[in-house]
């Protein structure tokens, strides 16, 4: 799930080098923590948070078959 993640901001970004995932792990959520060049801030976002809608969408359901909770954060 991390590495997915990360391939998908690293397609989006100008500076794929600084892209950082970080998987943090509670009880019952995983909890991905994306950070990225301040410069590719927006492009991580999109309008109106539409890419980042988009990104935790495709997280949650590729995540189905596990019994955690997964979201995204973008740092």
């Amino acid at each position: 799930m991390k590495a997915l993640v990360e391939t998908i901001a690293k397609a989006l970004v100008d500076h794929p080098d600084d892209v950082r995932v970080n998987a943090v792990e509670k009880e019952r959520t995983i909890v991905y923590e994306l950070s990225v060049h301040p410069d590719d801030m927006g492009k991580i976002i999109g309008r109106q948070g539409r890419i980042a809608k988009a990104l935790r969408s495709v997280v949650i359901a590729a995540s189905v078959n596990t019994d955690k909770r997964v979201t995204v954060e973008i740092v």
